[in-house]
């Protein structure tokens, strides 16, 4: 959940409580399968239990917000992959099954649906649970029935026609989390603040301008590596890191000589965030340039140092991507069709357009 925290105090449940409700769905998704005469071997089982209990595992510290800051080049999946692959050996090929699903690379592509699709078991969850803890009842979703309606046709995931509007709920479910919770304006400021502080701090650092904060952190604050892969003592290091070391780091920086890190720290930690304006169209650059003079001025900074407090960006949001993976149902006469072309049109069509916002950040008066 990143910083949603800092909107929705109940917001502090872990990847961990996550990984076993998903693998929870998954037995029940096994079960209502078989059930349906659909062969799944206990070998298969034990590929998609693991499998989902692991596909998060490469997440680090607060999640998404600082997905992009640890590994150049490697995303969450790509190194949940890599924690996977080391298990594998570890465990003398025990998971060369749950390998195989994870990858795609199964013979049977259903089985990899049920792990990474745009209704897996993955999504059944964290929706689910995402909107227990936050109190956003748009959110909650009917996971329970979904699974009773899905199928395997010609080994692909289905929807059996029934769940039609069990799905078009789903999906609106999900739009409606992204606005009001994943991407919530305070959470998204909370969050860009926190990737500048990693980001000054590994500056500084490198410039031997901040002593190293040692353990698993110091590892990726120190020297610069090369893109597009994971050493074995990074990932040793990686499954140390956790939240607690980045908000230890961030309560001593706080007394750094550095006005920048300091300010950054003190400004997340006493949730004086800035203020965040989202928009339409994006932020002209003469804006931006005139919110870093006034921060120049009031705090004598410099140009690149304010840009550390004043900037822009943007957020997507798209419920359903019927470019990837569709949703597929099984109509009553055997024949297969996309959710948006069975349900009401417009839901789906808007559900399935990425709506973009743009949004620019710079301190209140008084920080």
């Amino acid at each position: 959940m990143g910083m949603s925290y800092l909107v929705y105090p109940g917001a502090h449940h872990t990847r961990f409580h996550h990984a076993l409700g998903a693998m929870h769905l998954m037995q029940e998704a096994i079960d209502m399968l078989r059930l349906k005469g659909v062969k799944i071997s206990e070998a298969e089982e034990e590929g998609l239990l693991a499998a989902i209990l692991l596909h998060d595992i490469g997440h680090g510290p607060f999640s998404h917000a600082l997905e992009q800051e640890w590994i150049p080049g490697m995303d969450h999946e790509a190194i949940s992959l890599a924690f996977m692959e080391a298990l594998n050996r570890e465990s003398s090929g025990q998971l060369e099954m749950a390998l195989s699903i994870f990858t795609g690379k199964h013979p049977r592509k259903f089985l990899n649906e049920l792990v990474s699709s745009q209704l897996d078991m993955d999504r059944l969850d964290y929706l689910k649970r995402d909107s227990f803890y936050t109190g956003v009842a748009e959110g909650n979703i009917n996971a329970e029935r979904l699974i009773t309606m899905l199928n395997v046709h010609e080994d692909r995931l289905v929807v059996e026609e029934k769940g039609v509007y069990s799905v078009e709920k789903f999906l609106m479910a999900r739009r409606f989390m992204y606005w009001q919770v994943y991407l919530h304006k305070t959470g998204l400021a909370a969050e860009q603040i926190l990737v500048r502080i990693i980001r000054r701090a590994r500056e500084l650092q490198r410039q031997g301008l901040l002593e190293s904060p040692g353990g698993a952190l110091g590892t990726f604050l120190g020297k610069p590596e090369k893109a597009g892969g994971i050493t074995t003592g990074q990932l040793e290091a990686f499954a140390r890191l956790d939240d607690v070391d980045i908000l230890y780091a961030l309560k001593r920086w706080m007394d750094t000589k550095d006005p920048v890190l300091s300010r950054l720290c003190r400004m997340l930690l006493h949730r004086q965030l800035p203020s965040i304006k989202l928009r339409q169209k994006p932020v002209s650059p003469e804006k931006l340039a005139k919110k870093k003079a006034r921060v120049c001025e009031a705090w004598g900074l410099s140009e690149a140092e304010a840009a550390y407090f004043v900037f822009g960006g943007q957020v997507e949001n798209r419920a359903y991507n019927r470019k990837r993976q569709n949703i597929n149902i099984l109509l009553s006469n055997g024949k297969i069709t996309d959710v948006a072309s069975r349900t009401d049109r417009l839901n789906l069509e808007v559900l399935s357009e990425p709506v973009v916002k743009h949004y620019i950040c710079y301190p209140k008066k008084g920080i």
